[in-house]
C-alpha cells in the first residue's frame, strides 16, 4: 500500500491477538499492540493473569517488530460490565458478561483510545468478519464455524463495527496454531482462556459471595417435596446439575437432578429427576434489541442461538417496539435461560440479539 494505514489491534496475551498482529504487519499495515487491563487485582490469589499476559504480549510485539502499549480501563468495565453483572445476580438471572464488554469495553473506551493514537482501523483476534450490505457495516460469520465468535458480538451497534478488521475470519484454530508456531511466537502453544476474565481460575461462589450476600434456602421438586438446601439462588442456573448436593430421597437416582426454577419469592431452587423435560420451552420474549446494520423489522423466519455452544435453530420473529423481541421456536428448546441473549442469524449474517427476559413453555 502506498501510505500505510495505521492500525491498533487489540492484545489480549492469547494466540489470537497475536497472529492477528503478525498477519496485518505482514499485510503492510502500521500497527500498534494496545493491551486492555480491565480488573483491579486485589487478592493475589491468581484472579486475573494480566501481568503474564503483559509480558507475553510485550514479547510478541518484539518478535513482530511493532510498539506496544498498555491502557487501563478497570474504572470503566466495573461501572459499564461489572455492576450490571452483579445486578442480574441479584435479579436471579444468569448474565452474560463477555457480551457487554466487547459492547462498552473493546468496541468503546478502546477504539477511542486507538483513534487518539492516530489510528485508521482498529482490530481484534475474534473469529469473525465484517462485511457490508446497503451501505452500512454488517457482522459475518467465521470460516471456522467451531469458533465463530459472532455469538459474543450480538451487542456490538452499527456504528461501532465501522474502521474495524478481523484478520482471523478467513481462518481456522488449527491454521492460526501453525501460523504462530512457525513464526516462534510466545504465545504459540499457550492455552486459550476460559471462563470469565475477572474470575480467573478462582471458584465461581467463592467469588461471588466477595460481592453478593448469600442466603441458604430450601431445595424443593416440582411437587413440593424438601430434598436438600442451597446455597444462594444466585450460585445456580437453569438445567444445572452438578453440585447440588441432594441425596438420600428414597427411589430417586440422586445423579439426574436438575434445576428447574428459581423461586426469589421464597428463596426456594426448584429441581426434578429426570431427563429434563420440564427445562423445554416454545418461545420467548426479549428486550435491548440490537440490529447490527439495516434491517426491516417486519416479523421473519430467521435462526437463532440461544447459548454460544449451539447450533442454529429455525424460529419465527415478531419485533416489539423499539427495541423488543419474541421468538417462536419451531422445535422446543432446552434451557433457554433469562438473563443470556437470544442471537438471530440470517445466513452468515448476523443480525444481532437481546437479552432473554421471559420463556414460554
Amino acid at each position: 500500500m502506498s501510505e500505510k494505514k495505521r492500525v491498533v489491534v487489540g492484545m489480549s496475551g492469547g494466540v489470537d491477538s497475536s497472529v492477528a498482529a503478525l498477519l496485518l504487519k505482514e499485510q503492510g499495515y502500521d500497527v500498534i499492540g494496545l493491551f486492555m487491563h480491565n480488573w483491579e487485582e486485589e487478592d493475589g490469589s491468581g484472579c486475573c493473569t494480566a501481568a503474564e499476559d503483559w509480558q507475553d504480549v510485550v514479547g510478541v510485539c518484539g518478535k513482530i517488530g511493532i510498539p506496544c502499549y498498555s491502557v487501563n480501563f478497570a474504572d470503566e468495565y466495573m461501572h459499564r460490565v461489572f455492576e450490571y453483572f452483579l445486578e442480574e445476580y441479584r435479579k436471579g438471572r444468569t448474565p452474560n458478561p463477555d457480551v457487554l464488554c466487547n459492547r462498552e469495553i473493546k468496541f468503546a473506551p478502546f477504539k477511542q483510545y486507538a483513534l487518539g493514537l492516530g489510528a485508521d482501523y482498529i482490530a481484534t483476534g475474534h473469529y469473525c468478519k465484517a462485511g457490508e450490505y446497503d451501505g452500512a457495516p454488517v457482522l459475518l460469520k467465521a470460516a471456522d464455524e467451531n469458533k465463530d465468535q459472532t455469538y459474543f458480538l450480538n451487542q456490538v451497534t452499527t456504528d461501532q463495527l465501522t474502521r474495524v478488521l478481523f484478520p482471523l475470519g478467513d481462518l481456522v484454530k488449527p491454521e492460526v496454531r501453525r501460523i504462530a508456531i512457525e513464526n516462534d511466537l510466545v504465545t504459540a502453544r499457550k492455552k486459550d482462556s476460559t471462563g470469565i476474565c475477572f474470575i480467573g481460575e478462582r471458584k465461581f461462589r467463592a467469588f461471588l459471595s466477595e460481592y453478593l450476600p448469600s442466603k441458604k434456602g430450601k431445595i424443593i421438586d416440582i411437587h413440593g417435596r424438601e430434598v436438600g438446601e442451597h446455597y444462594g439462588l444466585m450460585y445456580y442456573t437453569l438445567g444445572q446439575r452438578k453440585g447440588l448436593g441432594i441425596g438420600g430421597v428414597s427411589g430417586e437416582d440422586q445423579s439426574r437432578w436438575y434445576v428447574v426454577e428459581k423461586r426469589l419469592d421464597t428463596n426456594e431452587l426448584v429441581v426434578s429427576c429426570g431427563e429434563g423435560e420440564e427445562l423445554f420451552s416454545s418461545a420467548m420474549r426479549g428486550s435491548r434489541l440490537n440490529i447490527i446494520g439495516k434491517w426491516d423489522k417486519k416479523p421473519c423466519r430467521l435462526t437463532a442461538k440461544f447459548r454460544y455452544r449451539q447450533s442454529e435453530q429455525p424460529v419465527r420473529v415478531s419485533f416489539e417496539g423499539d427495541d423488543g423481541v419474541f421468538i417462536e421456536f419451531d422445535e422446543p428448546q432446552r434451557a433457554v435461560t433469562a438473563g443470556q441473549y437470544a442471537v438471530l442469524y440470517d445466513g452468515d449474517r448476523c443480525l444481532g440479539g437481546a437479552v432473554i427476559d421471559e420463556v414460554y413453555k
